[in-house]
């Protein structure tokens, strides 16, 4: 009898840990989804700080860049503080010098993702994001995140997911994330310029899935 029990019992646990682990995710992610900004209305200055995706690598042209896209929809004054292959350190040491000559009212965040391509320390990527929260609202900026896509074996093979530390922190620091955005349109071929950039039409369904977000979150009419 002992036999017999012991394969169902152990089974019947991995499920219930299974499924208290998404539930928990799931718990998480509403807080997250529950956050509420400020309205920043049009004419305002908003600061995108990024890496290559927010430059607009394999973009036809600047226009086509997540932040000059966003900027045609939203009627926000956005400045693009994107630089192809920076890492979360050096963002933030770039960060200073963009809030005192911008001074902008809210800041989307998306970087992450040369950290996790150099292999560097997650802790340190993390605490990175971290600083750069503080610093902006420091300045009286609100703070939208963006969530990058996290290396693995699915990822290679064109399947992408968010690394969980922007959920995590999302909760933590109390801002609003976009979720899904990066990971979706370069998991899609025909939205991609290569396997970790966007096409225009990648960089227009980002902008939109950016500015829907910030909706949802009270940041934009």
């Amino acid at each position: 009898m002992t036999h017999t029990q012991a394969p169902y019992s152990n089974a019947r646990r991995d499920f219930l840990l299974a499924a208290a682990g998404t539930l928990a995710a799931a718990l998480l992610s509403g807080c997250s989804r529950a956050i509420k900004g400020q309205a920043v209305p049009a004419g305002s200055v908003v600061l995108a700080l990024g890496d290559s995706l927010t430059q607009g690598v394999g973009a036809t042209s600047p226009e086509h860049a997540w932040p000059a896209v966003l900027e045609r929809i939203s009627g926000w004054r956005m400045v693009s503080g994107g630089v192809s292959g920076d890492t979360s350190s050096m963002a933030l040491a770039r960060l200073p010098a963009l809030l005192a000559a911008h001074n902008p009212q809210l800041v989307i965040v998306s970087i992450g993702g040369n950290d996790f391509l150099h292999q560097q320390s997650g802790n340190a990527t993390r605490e990175n994001i971290r600083t750069i929260i503080r610093r902006c609202q420091a300045a009286g900026a609100q703070v939208l995140l963006v969530a990058e896509p996290q290396p693995s074996i699915a990822a290679a093979l064109g399947h992408l997911s968010d690394h969980p530390m922007f959920e995590e922190i999302a909760q933590e620091m109390r801002v609003p994330l976009l979720a899904g955005a990066w990971s979706d349109i370069l998991s899609e071929e025909k939205l991609r310029s290569d396997r970790i950039h966007a096409n225009d039409a990648g960089y227009e369904q980002f902008a939109h899935a950016l500015l829907q977000e910030a909706q949802r979150a009270g940041l934009a009419p």
